[in-house]
């Protein structure tokens, strides 16, 4: 099971907060749109790989996405925060309410600094 990938130069691991810009077309005119939100799951492998991403919108309804990796109205993804977990799949965020559903440990930068030495 695949708990990281590669996406142009920036490793993005399952429990890290992410923003997906993605490019909508509607009509003749085209925008892009930022989804926002937690890595919960990375499926498959090499162009077909996918991965999913949970947010809870207002009143507490969690919305999940699963973007292929390979889409090419993706524009850009961005980490905003790298969490650190024990499952590959976080399935279980699914059950949690309120501020728990979002909840993950961040990486401290004690344990990225010992990574890069």
């Amino acid at each position: 099971m695949a708990q990281n990938f590669t996406y142009n130069d920036l490793e993005i691991n399952v429990g890290d907060t992410v923003r997906v810009h993605q490019e909508i077309s509607e009509g003749k005119k085209t925008r892009v749109q930022v989804f926002e939100g937690l890595v919960i799951a990375i499926k498959n492998r090499e162009v077909n790989k996918t991965f999913t991403v949970r947010k809870i919108a207002s009143g507490s309804v969690g919305v999940e996405k699963i973007f292929p990796l390979m889409m090419p109205s993706i524009k850009k993804i961005e980490v905003k925060r790298r969490g650190e977990v024990k499952r590959s799949k976080l399935y279980y965020l699914r059950d949690k309410v309120g501020k728990a559903a979002s909840r993950v440990k961040e990486k401290s930068l004690f344990a990225q600094a010992k990574k890069t030495a």
